[in-house]
């Protein structure tokens, strides 16, 4: 009888033990014959990356999403379902017929899909080394649909953010709504087409944080990035505007470009332990968008410190005594551009700034033909020539310009000539090495 009992508890703990590997089994790929439940998880070939299901925020609400293997606490990368959570279970992810990718919740209802008709002869999805599920035609091996072109809120290596000026078609990073709430929140990351393009941070229409200008291999608004000659991202444009903006790093344990739910853009780098934090924008208050107002220059430092350019005066001198400088400045001198312009107008060099934003490119193939193309166009309020670009011109009010300590670019802004004959009268009385 004892023998009998001992054989019934080993009966018993060994199905045990073939029901919890088999609840968290590791699929190869998904199929129409073999979906994805609730406790089982689709995994890269190479162990880096789990697909599955998870709950972010401790509830019932299950979502299907993308995340580190192994690494604790997780780090989820990609969500599918961020509008439309399951609610109760069990719930799976198959695919169809026709190729399509379908959230199912306990009463066969689609909670989400890939949506599309693609494959004629079976297909099945996998999860790729670089965390891309990737939707595949069974005979043709032709792509059918991949979660790189559905971004979320992280940018990992080889996925990338793009606009197609044509369609007007763009692949953006989506804030969630909080820390456990994968919805889409406030803030989204995008390439703009601008020539040559620049990185944007928005909150909902208006602009929270931009890059400036790429140059070759660097965006010239972030400093740091000029202390590496090498760097891990990759820009493409067309003539026409379009643009592919890619982050290539190929560490083992990969980093990350997160835009968080409160807004600042970060990368994190894992050192096999931990988490470490590589890089945030905004970092300070000049880094905000605009703070300054039109014609206003924010000045690098531990705080906020906005000035007009030489020429210019608060648009509103109580509200700049009371630090509110959203109305910038205006100039106090008005441009006479017309007959001999070399004469009525000239040029304040401003040093180490984030040019300002609405730039436009033209082509001239140094800085004094730079100069010249700015001062034959009555229209053009300011000009920089920068290494890596060229020649980019100014045809509305100077936005968003910061000066940095050290770094950044020189900007050449327009002014009445007379502004610059007074600026060259107070530097001779100011100068210690005149006599008078």
């Amino acid at each position: 009888m004892l023998l009998r009992f001992s054989k019934m508890r080993i009966t018993g703990f060994a199905f045990l033990l073939l029901f919890t590997m088999l609840l968290s089994f590791s699929h190869a790929a998904i199929t129409p014959t073999s979906p994805l439940s609730i406790g089982q998880t689709l995994s890269s070939s190479d162990d880096i990356y789990e697909l599955g299901f998870f709950s972010p925020n401790n509830t019932q609400d299950q979502y299907v999403g993308i995340w580190l293997k192994g690494i604790i606490p997780q780090v989820v990368v990609w969500v599918a379902n961020r509008k439309d959570p399951v609610t109760d279970s069990p719930a799976n992810l198959t695919i169809s017929s026709n190729g399509s990718l379908l959230l199912l919740n306990g009463k066969d209802g689609v909670v989400w899909s890939t949506g599309g008709t693609f494959a004629s002869n079976g297909s099945r999805a996998e999860l790729s080394n670089a965390g891309n599920l990737i939707i595949t035609e069974n005979v043709s091996g032709r792509i059918l649909w991949e979660s790189f072109e559905h971004l979320g809120n992280t940018l990992l290596p080889f996925s990338t953010l793009t606009y197609n000026l044509t369609t007007g078609e763009k692949q953006v990073l989506t804030s969630w709504k909080s820390d456990t709430d994968p919805s889409p929140g406030d803030f989204v990351v995008l390439i703009t087409p601008q020539v040559p393009s620049q990185l944007f941070t928005k909150r909902g229409s208006a602009p929270y944080w931009r890059s400036g200008p790429w140059a070759k291999t660097r965006f010239i608004g972030i400093p740091l990035m000029d202390v590496s000659l090498t760097s891990p991202f990759s820009l493409q444009q067309d003539e026409h505007g379009s643009v592919s903006f890619t982050y290539i790093d190929r560490n083992i344990k990969p980093p990350r470009i997160m835009i968080t739910s409160e807004g600042p853009v970060k990368i994190f780098q894992h050192n096999g332990t931990e988490w470490e934090l590589d890089f945030e924008v905004p970092a300070n208050p000049c880094d905000h968008y605009g703070v300054c107002g039109p014609f206003g220059l924010c000045i690098m430092s531990s705080s906020l410190t906005c000035k007009c350019f030489k020429g210019f005066v608060p648009k509103s001198i109580e509200k700049w005594k009371r630090g509110n400088w959203t109305d910038g400045c205006v100039r106090r001198t008005k441009l006479l551009c017309q007959g001999n312009v070399t004469n009525e107008t000239m040029f304040h060099p401003v040093v180490n700034t984030k040019p300002p934003d609405n730039y436009e490119f033209t082509r001239a193939s140094n800085d004094i033909d730079c100069h010249r193309s700015c001062l034959e166009n009555c229209s053009c309020l300011a000009f920089s020539f920068i290494n890596g670009i060229g020649c980019l011109v100014w045809n509305q009010e100077l936005m968003d310009v910061v000066q940095f300590s050290e770094g950044g670019e020189l900007l050449s802004i327009r002014l009445a000539s007379s502004e610059l004959g007074l600026i060259f009268y107070l530097f001779i009385l100011n100068s210690t090495d005149i006599i008078l």
